[in-house]
């Protein structure tokens, strides 16, 4: 598969989950006492939405890029794998409603092993991110570069 094609299905993934978290949202508004869904619902939806657009971003980078294809497919799986994991994070926590801060603890909570392996998930998808996007935007400056 290719990245562009990565891309596009990222794309169409995201906004239909995005769509499917709004319904979740609103029905988490009308039952709420105070109109509000859980923020880890809330930021689901807006997140989805978001990656989105990301992925077209990235499909257009993939179609300007001249590296090699291998090379743009991991950058590509990098972005949209931890763009995936954030949401799916957040929708776990918004439909347990088990936390307001995924980074803290809760009062009274003992860490566990995923509380302890948090800070290096979150530096793993900082440098996957980052470092994913910065291939593509490298293949992007190599094409649009004159010679």
């Amino acid at each position: 598969m290719s990245a562009a094609v990565v891309s596009i299905f990222s794309c169409g993934a995201f906004f239909l989950f995005g769509l499917v978290t709004g319904v979740i949202k609103y029905q988490q508004i009308v039952a709420s006492p105070r109109g509000r869904a859980h923020i880890y619902i809330d930021t689901c939806h807006r997140a989805s939405l978001m990656y989105a657009f990301a992925c077209l971003i990235v499909y257009e980078f993939v179609l300007i890029s001249e590296l090699a294809d291998w090379l743009e497919l991991v950058a590509v799986i990098l972005l949209v794998g931890y763009f995936a994991t954030a949401v799916i994070s957040y929708f776990i926590h918004g439909i347990r409603q088990d936390t307001r801060n995924q980074l803290h603890l809760n009062e009274g909570e003992s860490p566990t092993f995923i509380h302890k392996a948090i800070p290096w998930y979150m530096w793993s998808l900082i440098s996957a991110e980052i470092g994913g996007f910065l291939i593509l935007f490298y293949g992007v400056i190599i094409a649009l570069m004159p010679t």
